[in-house]
């Protein structure tokens, strides 16, 4: 009955996100989620994908070819410049963005999210956001610097105005070996 830690983040996006909207992957991995929003954008929407692995620009690229996707684009930077690489038009549909902090599975697990980028893509993603979006953060937190980062974006998403942002926390706290979590930040006005 319980959604999964992946199946309610995608539960989540869709719920939030509309056909035709502009959405952020905002660490394409392997290019599973970044399919998945390209099909809930449908082909009037946009996905941006970015990564700082070459692995992972070539992964994703690969998922999209394989499903013959071509509303989305593929960036190797840094979440934290996300909104850089929008344009104006794009950045007024943002419906939502999603997170999988933590390390490429299957990679170099010495290369990890840090909260000082993430939390710089939190804020530029949010201060473009549409009434209702969502941000979806799947917290991976079980490696070396992990503890810090988990700290730190939940200092952050606790300081965020109600009256702006609804945060939830959405996690299986009976389970062992730093299990991950969901933060999701739904924003309420403009």
């Amino acid at each position: 009955m319980l959604k999964g830690i992946i199946q309610f983040s995608h539960y989540l996006m869709e719920e939030a996100v509309n056909k035709g909207d502009t959405v952020i992957d905002a660490t394409c991995g392997n290019g599973h989620d970044t399919v998945f929003l390209s099909e809930i954008v449908g082909e009037n929407g946009h996905v941006f994908g970015f990564d700082i692995q070459e692995q992972a620009i070539e992964h994703t690229k690969e998922n999209l070819a394989v499903h013959k996707i071509t509303n989305a684009t593929i960036i190797k930077d840094s979440h934290s410049n996300a909104i850089h690489h929008l344009t104006v038009d794009q950045l007024t549909s943002l419906g939502g963005a999603i997170f999988n902090l933590g390390y490429l599975p299957g990679s170099d697990k010495g290369i990890v999210t840090k909260s000082e980028s993430t939390i710089l893509a939190i804020e530029g993603i949010l201060s473009h956001l549409k009434e209702n979006g969502i941000v979806v953060l799947v917290v991976y937190h079980g490696h070396e610097g992990g503890d810090i980062e988990k700290r730190n974006i939940l200092e952050y998403v606790h300081q965020l105005n109600q009256k702006q942002y609804n945060v939830l926390y959405y996690g299986f706290i009976n389970q062992k070996n730093t299990p991950p979590f969901i933060i999701a930040i739904e924003r309420k006005t403009r």
